[in-house]
């Protein structure tokens, strides 16, 4: 049972990075603004998915700690860029 649990977190993690790699092309080739945007946000949360999935795989919970922080960072991040270009101010 461990072996099959072992092989679905492995091609659960092969998946979610050829997933990163889609994203990032579109955050690179992205039409506007607003679809870099989104692509930005989803990086960040295919982040937490990978680190999560290095968690179980480990055995290690530090990954998720880490997880969770870049992710409140990469909210706010795509708040405060949200903000600016719909009112081209920050504040």
């Amino acid at each position: 049972m461990e072996a099959i649990l072992t092989a679905v977190l492995y091609g659960s993690l092969l998946l979610h990075i050829g997933m990163i790699a889609v994203t990032m092309w579109r955050v690179w080739r992205g039409e506007n603004v607003i679809d870099r945007l989104i692509g930005a946000d989803l990086l960040s949360t295919f982040t937490l998915a990978i680190l999560v999935l290095i968690a179980l795989i480990s055995q290690q919970s530090i990954y998720i700690d880490v997880a969770l922080g870049l992710v409140a960072l990469g909210f706010v991040g795509t708040i405060a860029l949200s903000k600016y270009l719909a009112d081209e101010q920050m504040f």
